[in-house]
């Protein structure tokens, strides 16, 4: 199971419905941080401990967790969180994700190529990528690669695509 960050949040929402905000980001390899705060704009020291032992015992266990109240997103500049089509948010929340999946999806989104697993550096927690376009790609269509690839791809891992 690829534990993405959409569907660890779904996860976190289900197990934690007081829970109104959640925000799962990788700050770095290997690591994922939880933002949360219930109703009341607050994330008590109870909520922080047993999101952090339901993280580190349902969630994708190749990460190392911290928790952390909602509002950390803008001190430590979590990205704001943008549009993602559906196709990747479908793909993002399947239990049975691999990189097949990930593939087929990309390339789903993006026809006029194929991407391709090239490795993955377990070390650095880094997946790279081929893609092998029939024409020519704009900057925006390669940004908009990464996020979507972000999106797919496992909590505490980046990626790196080639593009030919």
């Amino acid at each position: 199971m690829v534990g993405t960050r959409l569907l660890s949040e779904q996860l976190v929402k289900n197990r934690f419905p007081h829970l109104k905000y959640v925000r799962i980001h990788t700050p770095e390899k290997h690591k994922a941080t939880i933002y949360a705060w219930n109703e009341d704009l607050r994330l008590t020291d109870k909520d922080a401990a047993c999101l952090l032992q339901y993280a580190s015992g349902y969630l994708y266990p190749y990460v190392y967790y911290q928790v952390k109240a909602y509002h950390m997103v803008q001190t430590d500049r979590v990205p704001l969180e943008h549009d993602i089509p559906e196709a990747v948010i479908q793909t993002a929340k399947r239990r049975n994700l691999n990189q097949y999946g990930i593939i087929e999806a990309i390339n789903r989104l993006f026809p006029f190529g194929q991407l391709s697993f090239v490795k993955y550096d377990a070390a650095e927690s880094l997946i790279y990528f081929d893609f092998y376009a029939t024409r020519s790609l704009q900057n925006r269509e390669k940004e908009a690669m990464y996020s979507y690839l972000n999106e797919i791809i496992p909590l505490g891992s980046f990626c790196e695509v080639t593009f030919y």
